[in-house]
């Protein structure tokens, strides 16, 4: 259908059915009698809008565009609902001060965005005490949403409840904050508003900003890295966004935007950023609804296919559509993730200035560490985070941008968003001539092979775009993902935890990788950069057209001179990422009782010690 036949949201003429709801009650008589009548109409207008907006979706793509026509239905089916309740079913012949009341939108219905499985959260205000007349019209209304399929959270209280519990609950209060009045009287929304923002928000706002921040932080340590698994839930990357939206409306009073800009929290590049996260995330969400029928979130295998289709992705340079549409959507989930930890960052930042005893608290660097790098290096310490000393610390030397993250890590500092904005507005000073400079390649094997936790420092460089700079063969692999059953992760993501494991294969103590965490302590010394270079190229090549492990070894001899291996090593590492998936191919597919399968696999291993080397790699390819 041509977009301009579409009609716009509410997708229905209010007025022509509230005379329609008045004909059916006025020709059945009572209520009770034309209740029927009233909910097979109603259905009838559910439905229609659905295919209204879905029809829509289709037609521009436009997720966000579609929520919030979804949500405009919404406030003119419950503006409806209302009238009728109060015109037909319970009129108040006798009205009183106690007989007012607000319908009022919180929650995710509050913020003006609903997807077609979403839930509905409604708050019945009263003036004073709860009445009969109140109790009977929320829930005949109530009563309707359910008949029509709708899944409903409701309260009713009166402005003081609502202030109470919300000043004793943050879950209550966060929804509050999202608040706006449907229908009903204006006066008692507008006190409940004000007294809201003046007995609820002032002078709590450190403690809903700490709350958020442990929720946050709980919520990735129980979801682990899921925003990277190849069938990720797209509630977490709508969450992360939520909590920024949260804390911009409870400090000043504003959505992201303008506003959030012209305070310094984010910049315009950012609020830009954040919207489009925001429009490519609800567009996925509301597809996966209207596609699944349900109010479904995890993106699995079987619908990632429609979705790309839908979102008008081709196969392109040795991609399939499907994996070019997911490699977008970890794209944009990396986006979130930057753009959470710069606010969160920010904020915890301004808290410690405010409170030196809590600078204290959380900056336990040494005045020795601070001095050294003030003096020594283009950086410093500010707040317990590294910073820069300067702006032109990376135009005037580019090499800067990999030394940055080696006395961060030396230091044991966060990073500060000052200085991590910088890092992503100069990665393109990451050329050729800075990666074959001998010391930043020495200084990234250091990174890569550090007693410490290399995981944890390649992460960072990861997420601040200068890992995939500085090597190109990894940055091919950030967010990508191959549409089969064998990874959890993405490429770069699977890399990474590879070396966190092998970390812990080589700290020991984990029954789980005993074996291996044997053989590491008994290969030659001067194997273990080897292992560690292996792990971290071993899937590099994925995505290309060749053989992965083929094409990953001719990377390896490409890259391993540049970073200072001899060329026995570099052999050898090229060896290990070629024959990667010997050992498990074998044990998996092959009769190991058959002497012949040994003696072929013999022959591939070569030696002893490469056997070694093959068993840990192996072991932290299968664990990652």
């Amino acid at each position: 259908m041509d977009k301009s036949q579409i009609p716009p949201a509410p997708y229905f003429d209010p007025q022509e059915l509230r005379e329609t709801l008045s004909a059916l009650f006025h020709a059945h008589g009572t209520a009770a009698e034309a209740r029927p009548a009233v909910v097979e109409r109603l259905k009838l207008l559910v439905k229609a809008a659905r295919g209204t907006a879905r029809l829509q979706l289709e037609a521009d793509g436009n997720g966000r565009r579609c929520a919030t026509g979804l949500a405009r239905f919404q406030d003119e089916l419950v503006r409806l609902l209302y009238d009728y309740t109060v015109w037909h079913v319970y009129r108040a012949t006798n009205p009183s001060d106690a007989e007012r009341m607000a319908v009022v939108a919180t929650g995710g219905y509050g913020r003006e965005l609903l997807a077609p499985g979403s839930d509905i959260d409604l708050l019945f205000l009263l003036p004073y005490k709860q009445t009969p007349w109140g109790e009977s019209v929320a829930e005949y209304m109530l009563y309707l949403l359910w008949d029509l399929g709708f899944k409903v959270g409701h309260a009713t209280r009166t402005v003081d409840q609502c202030l109470k519990l919300a000043r004793d609950d943050t879950t209550i209060r966060t929804s509050l904050l999202d608040m706006w009045l449907i229908h009903g009287d204006a006066n008692l929304y507008a006190e409940l508003e004000r007294r809201f923002r003046n007995e609820v928000i002032r002078g709590s706002e450190r403690a809903f900003i700490d709350a958020k921040m442990a929720e946050r932080s709980e919520r990735h340590r129980r979801a682990g890295e899921s925003r990277y698994r190849v069938e990720p839930n797209i509630k977490g990357g709508l969450r992360d966004l939520h909590t920024l939206h949260w804390l911009s409306k409870y400090l000043l009073g504003h959505e992201v935007g303008p506003e959030t800009v012209a305070k310094g929290i984010f910049t315009k590049e950012e609020a830009a950023t954040f919207r489009k996260c925001e429009n490519f995330l609800w567009t996925v969400r509301c597809f996966l609804h209207f596609y699944t029928g349900r109010s479904e979130e995890l993106v699995s295998f079987e619908v990632q296919p429609m979705l790309a289709e839908k979102l008008g992705y081709r196969d392109k340079g040795g991609l399939r559509a499907v994996e070019r549409f997911m490699k977008h959507y970890f794209l944009i989930a990396k986006d979130v993730g930057d753009l959470t930890t710069i606010l969160c960052s920010a904020l915890e930042i301004q808290q410690m200035k405010s409170s030196p005893v809590l600078e204290s608290m959380l900056s336990p660097i040494s005045w020795m560490t601070r001095r050294q790098i003030r003096e020594k290096t283009d950086f410093r310490i500010d707040n317990g985070r590294m910073n820069i000393a300067d702006p032109d610390v990376f135009k005037r030397d580019p090499v800067n941008l990999i030394r940055f993250f080696a006395y961060a890590e030396e230091a044991h500092a966060l990073i500060h968003p000052a200085a991590l904005r910088l890092i992503w507005q100069s990665v393109r000073l990451i050329d050729d001539r800075v990666r074959n400079d001998p010391e930043a390649n020495r200084i990234f094997l250091s990174l890569l092979t550090a007693p410490g936790n290399p995981e944890a420092t390649l992460r960072r460089m990861n997420e601040a775009g200068v890992l995939g700079r500085f090597v190109p063969e990894f940055g091919n692999g950030v967010s990508m993902m191959q549409f089969n059953m064998y990874h959890h992760y993405t490429v770069d993501e699977h890399l990474l935890r590879c070396i966190g494991i092998l970390q812990d294969i080589e700290r020991g103590g984990n029954d789980e990788v005993a074996v291996a965490s044997d053989l590491m302590r008994k290969i030659r010394s001067e194997h273990r950069p080897v292992i560690y270079m292996a792990v971290f190229l071993h899937d590099v090549a994925k995505g290309r057209p060749e053989d992965h492990s083929i094409a990953g070894a001719k990377v390896a001899r490409r890259l391993c001179p540049r970073f200072g291996f001899n060329a026995a090593d570099t052999e050898l590492i090229a060896w290990l990422i070629e024959q990667h998936l010997v050992m498990s191919t074998v044990a998996q597919s092959r009769d190991l009782s058959d002497r012949k399968t040994i003696e072929n696999f013999a022959a591939v291993v070569q030696s002893v010690e490469q056997m070694k080397l093959l068993t840990i790699l192996t072991t932290a390819d299968i664990r990652g």
